[in-house]
């Protein structure tokens, strides 16, 4: 058998995206196995409902913090927090199947730590914008404005390659405008909740962080200035 038959297909990924995507899926592992009793006796079937009380980003008490002026770690620990914590199984491996995906994509082209602030400073602004325009008692949790941050990336380097080649631009924003008709879509049928709002945050910060955390983006910054 040949090396290239032996080469595990995760060994193109890089690390940081892989463990983002496991701890995704271990965290919602763990909420399964004790739903359904395999692990924590009794008590676990509450697991997942305790810990979205206690790491899902809550606006309320964002603006309780900003109020009071007690920004405690366990609760500033929320704007990370909750990008690891998911409804369901299906909501946790779609999200870890989007980083795999786009974080691969992004990878490839940013550093390991670029990648990471990528992923979470996004999630950190998405939840900001969604406390700021969804003022709402209804918790975020999921790992989407992290992917939409990657989304951004992705749209970012794909923007810079048509600007490069002289077509149209526009080209690059197909990905987020399509992802955007279909959360509209659902949202018209099934009702929806303010969370397509740190989505669209998530998406806008990981572009403009991708002019600095892209390799040679100061210099390119100032070349496409250059050129106009």
């Amino acid at each position: 058998m040949s090396e290239e038959h032996n080469v595990s297909p995760f060994n193109a990924v890089p690390p940081v995206v892989v463990a983002l995507a496991v701890f995704i899926l271990g965290i919602e592992c763990v909420f399964y196995l004790g739903s359904e009793g395999f692990v924590g006796g009794p008590t676990a079937v509450g697991w997942r409902l305790a810990a979205f009380q206690q790491y899902a980003f809550s606006s309320e008490i964002f603006f309780w913090m900003a109020e009071t002026g007690r920004w405690t770690p366990e609760h500033l620990l929320r704007f990370v927090s909750y990008l690891f914590l998911h409804g369901n199984f299906i909501h946790a491996a779609f999200a870890a199947v989007m980083v795999l995906a786009l974080g691969n994509m992004v990878g490839e082209v940013f550093s390991g730590f670029a990648t990471l602030i990528v992923f979470v400073v996004p999630g950190i602004v998405g939840a900001l914008v969604y406390a700021f325009v969804w003022p709402s008692s209804v918790t975020l949790i999921g790992a989407y404005p992290g992917v939409y941050g990657f989304i951004g990336a992705f749209s970012f380097l794909l923007w810079v390659r048509l600007r490069s080649t002289g077509d149209n631009q526009m080209r690059a924003f197909a990905l987020i405008g399509g992802l955007m008709f279909i959360q509209l879509v659902f949202g018209l049928l099934f009702g929806g909740t303010g969370d397509w709002i740190a989505d669209v945050a998530g998406f806008a910060t990981g572009f403009g962080l991708s002019f600095f955390l892209v390799p040679g983006g100061w210099a390119r910054i100032r070349e496409m200035i250059r050129r106009g």
